[in-house]
């Protein structure tokens, strides 16, 4: 196909697989906090960030790999908590400006606080010994096993998620609350107890998006930013709010940027925002998207 071998082609989908997987677990996190408590929040690539120097010091104390896995979703969710308690619930009601303002002014002191500790220099960060193989596919093409681990987990982790929302009291009560929140007030429910989880479940994915990227892209100051600007395009596309769209077109730009990649690297890093300016042109909202959902 225009010269491109097969196996190299068959290579570079899967690759875009692994790059939506990525873009799905940030995604679905800012889905689930702009959908319950209509804040953008401009500090997920922050999180993101954390999340990669969490396992960073999970390496150096423990050695482990798991270990830092299980920890690092559990500190950037408590974090999030954390801001969400002490910052962000003050702003709920106001102009949605205002926690824009709030939690990009986070970022920035997230991003200066690791310059501060750990330098403005990148560390390598290596994932298991025994995922650092390759899968010889029928003899087309080896494809890394820590990038098939990485799908596998996402998914699980999408699945998980699903059901929480559709088959538990507390997911009914978040999706309640995404359509009307006064109505779940009513009803007696403490929905600021739901805005402090959502937002805390929210940041433990991008946490745990940072840590399962960091052996693909290494850990710097920066690595949330570009990737911030990635997600809310796929967050955009996908629809604000919905978490279907959300794994949708995450799974899509990811093969958008993985395939534009081969065949024109050098339209790789403005594909994404053509895609968003065609989808938006045809429907404003969102492929999945609540037309008046900020109203």
């Amino acid at each position: 196909m225009f010269g491109i071998p097969v196996n190299m082609l068959i290579f570079q989908i899967f690759t875009g697989v692994v790059l939506g997987m990525i873009f799905i677990l940030l995604a679905i996190g800012l889905s689930l906090i702009f959908g319950l408590l209509t804040v953008v929040n401009f500090a997920h690539g922050a999180f993101y960030m954390w999340g990669a120097y969490v396992a960073l010091l999970c390496m150096g104390y423990f050695g482990n790999f798991w270990v830092g896995l299980m920890i690092v979703p559990l500190v950037t969710g408590a974090v999030g908590m954390a801001i969400e308690y002490l910052l962000v619930r003050r702003l709920y009601g106001l102009n949605p400006d205002y926690p824009l303002l709030l939690t990009f002014g986070i970022s920035l002191t997230m991003i200066e606080a690791i310059r501060i500790l750990f330098g403005t220099t990148g560390y390598p960060f290596n994932a298991p010994v025994f995922l650092q193989q390759s899968v010889n596919f029928f003899n087309l093409f080896s494809f890394p096993l820590y990038r098939i681990f990485v799908i596998l987990v996402t998914a699980v982790i999408i699945f998980s998620l699903w059901l929480f929302l559709e088959k538990t009291n507390v997911g009914l009560i978040i999706r309640g609350g995404t359509r009307d929140s006064e109505m779940v007030r009513v009803l007696g429910i403490d929905i600021s107890k739901i805005w402090l989880m959502v937002f805390g479940i929210g940041t433990g994915l991008a946490g745990l998006a940072g840590i399962l990227a960091a052996p693909m892209r290494g850990v710097y100051p920066e690595m949330g930013v570009a990737m911030l600007v990635e997600c809310f395009v796929v967050t955009v596309i996908g629809g604000m709010g919905s978490l279907k769209g959300a794994v949708i077109s995450g799974l899509l730009l990811g093969q958008v940027v993985s395939l534009t990649s081969l065949f024109r690297p050098e339209m790789s890093n403005i594909v994404i925002f053509i895609a968003m300016a065609v989808v938006l042109l045809i429907k404003p909202s969102g492929l999945f998207g609540i037309s008046g959902l900020l109203e």
